[in-house]
């Protein structure tokens, strides 16, 4: 349960059973007894200490790689996109960054400032603080081979900056200190010729198009690539291609990906992306591990 508070505590916005439909790519889910959109840093740890100690707090970026299911999230979500914002260059090739900002600007902030090996965020359909949290990475990229530091806040709005030796991080996986969570980074890249990068971003971008089903309702990757291969190859090779489940569909353009058609229900998706591990595993006996993060109440929960 949210603790009281006085009036006027918070300068954000504070909603009630707001639907998660309307936040995520997907376009699916329940709603959200809290959602909660902070106005800066201060205001985020004054809405933190006001919170009961068995709150649950959940953490908003873009919406992608995310399924929230249709009985909704009980507890707080707070939604950090246009929130925390915040771009910056720093000395010695650093840009500091928050982690409401979308990777894609972040790709682009690098080019214009003559940095290069940013380019794959441009890739990444989400914000820096979720990128942080599963060390995304696109077109051979990865956020945390340029992470130097990061500023986190834990549940009682204590914010303090850490190094990344506080972090052990893998592919598609970081693991450091419970109950904190990202709200800003600074990362280090090398200098170089801004226009090249830009060029290069251009020619991602149109591959990302050219391979993946964008524009349609998707939340990006369904599942992490095993050691030996790929998700979408595995995928196909066991006949998935177009499968459906309900609304939910596996894309033709890339096997890796669900699309929601329009009609599709969180419980319909969730129930396909278990019958692509099941086949996948009977055909092939290799199991596929999501990366997409699936959170919330089932509806009959």
């Amino acid at each position: 349960m949210m603790a009281s508070k006085p009036d006027n505590l918070f300068t954000g916005e504070l909603k009630f059973n707001e639907p998660m439909s309307r936040h995520t790519t997907w376009r699916v889910g329940g709603v959200a007894e809290h959602y909660f959109v902070p106005a800066d840093i201060n205001d985020l740890s004054r809405y933190l200490q006001s919170l009961g100690k068995d709150e649950n707090i959940f953490w908003l970026g873009l919406g992608s790689n995310l399924l929230v299911r249709d009985g909704g999230i009980k507890g707080s979500v707070i939604a950090t996109a246009n929130a925390l914002g915040g771009i910056e260059m720093l000395d010695n090739n650093i840009i500091e960054v928050g982690a409401g900002v979308p990777c894609a600007i972040l790709a682009r902030f690098c080019a214009r400032n003559n940095l290069i090996n940013g380019e794959f965020f441009a890739g990444i359909p989400g914000v820096v603080g979720g990128a942080l949290r599963m060390n995304a990475g696109a077109f051979g990229g990865e956020t945390w081979a340029h992470v130097e530091e990061v500023e986190t806040i834990n549940r009682d709005g204590l914010v303090k900056w850490r190094g990344r030796e506080d972090y052990e991080v893998s592919y598609r996986s970081v693991n450091g200190p419970a109950n904190e969570w990202f709200t800003k980074a600074r990362f280090k890249f090398e200098t170089g010729d801004g226009e090249l990068a830009a060029q290069a971003i251009k020619q991602l971008l149109s591959k990302r198009s050219a391979t993946q089903p964008t524009g349609t309702a998707n939340c990006g990757s369904v599942f992490k690539n095993p050691e030996a291969g790929f998700a979408a190859k595995l995928i196909e090779q066991s006949g998935l291609k177009n499968h459906r489940i309900g609304g939910a569909v596996v894309s033709d353009k890339h096997t890796n990906f669900i699309i929601n058609d329009g009609t599709a229900t969180a419980a319909d998706i969730e129930t396909l992306i278990d019958y692509v591990q099941d086949q996948v595993f009977k055909k092939t006996g290799i199991t596929l591990l999501p990366e997409v993060h699936i959170v919330g109440e089932r509806k009959d929960d």
